[in-house]
């Protein structure tokens, strides 16, 4: 009985696998080696990334008002944490064009009174008064002063208190301005640039701003008058259910009466 040969089956080689490079193959590495080998060169490569990513970011540096104001801003620059800003009422119309209010603002007229009294027996104190016919010494940041300039402000009339208990602090600042479309276009421009340019804080005695400590601050149009609303806790500290920063803004608010009588000496009393 004669036993034929069947010819030997030629091996099927195994499908290149997804994890295999000419190189590495080239050197004998087998492919579940390539596959460990690309995985720890590509964890590698992620915490590089993240690494010089966070050098980046920190090299950036953190934000201060004189890298924002793109200018050197003074020893007493601070700001609020927050701002609104709120257009001229109707009311102020008669007061919306300086040409017919032409008389500057007095420091009789503006501090009359030197102690403010709102809801809750809450009362605040004139502490400091200044009045400047050169704006830019009021306000800090280049973009601030400049647009100051370009509305052509010629008086800015600071007054800071401070509440009887000692708990709040608050500055009125009011700057006398061309005409309510400048007013207005400040107020709206510091919506967003109130962080790279504010006014600067007066000194009064003790009681300041704290540097990194939390305040609010507003700004309203009244005619061609700006009006911007500063205030904190003394401490620095955030306001609490305690706080009423509300009433406290409408009782710091009683330093603008100045501009309700010039709109009364205009168009006169209401019969």
């Amino acid at each position: 009985m004669t036993t034929t040969r069947q010819a030997p089956r030629k091996r099927r080689r195994p499908p290149r696998s997804d994890w295999q490079f000419p190189v590495l193959t080239d050197l004998g590495v087998a492919p579940n080696r390539q596959k460990l080998i690309v995985i720890v060169a590509t964890v590698i490569g992620v915490v590089a990334g993240a690494c010089g990513l966070v050098f980046a970011i920190a090299s950036l540096g953190s934000f201060t008002p004189d890298r924002e104001a793109g200018g050197t801003v003074g020893g007493n620059a601070v700001l609020p944490a927050t701002y609104n800003g709120w257009s001229s009422p109707k009311l102020f119309e008669p007061v919306l064009d300086r040409a017919k209010d032409a008389k500057p603002l007095t420091d009789k007229e503006v501090f009359a009174q030197k102690t403010l009294t709102g809801d809750k027996k809450l009362t605040l104190k004139l502490a400091a008064r200044q009045i400047d016919a050169d704006c830019s010494a009021a306000v800090w940041g280049e973009e601030l002063r400049a647009k100051v300039a370009d509305a052509e402000c010629s008086q800015a009339a600071r007054g800071f208190y401070t509440s009887s208990d000692g708990r709040y602090i608050g500055q009125y600042t009011l700057l006398n301005l061309r005409d309510g479309q400048a007013a207005a276009d400040l107020v709206e421009s510091l919506k967003l640039g109130y962080r790279g340019g504010w006014v600067q804080a007066l000194p009064a005695g003790s009681a300041t701003f704290p540097r990194g400590g939390y305040s609010e601050g507003a700004g309203y149009a009244l005619g061609h008058y700006v009006g911007l609303v500063w205030l904190g806790r003394a401490d620095g500290s955030e306001p609490t259910a305690r706080d009423d920063f509300v009433g406290l803004a409408l009782t710091l608010r009683g330093a603008e009466k100045a501009v309700y009588r010039r709109v009364v000496t205009i168009t006169g009393p209401k019969s």
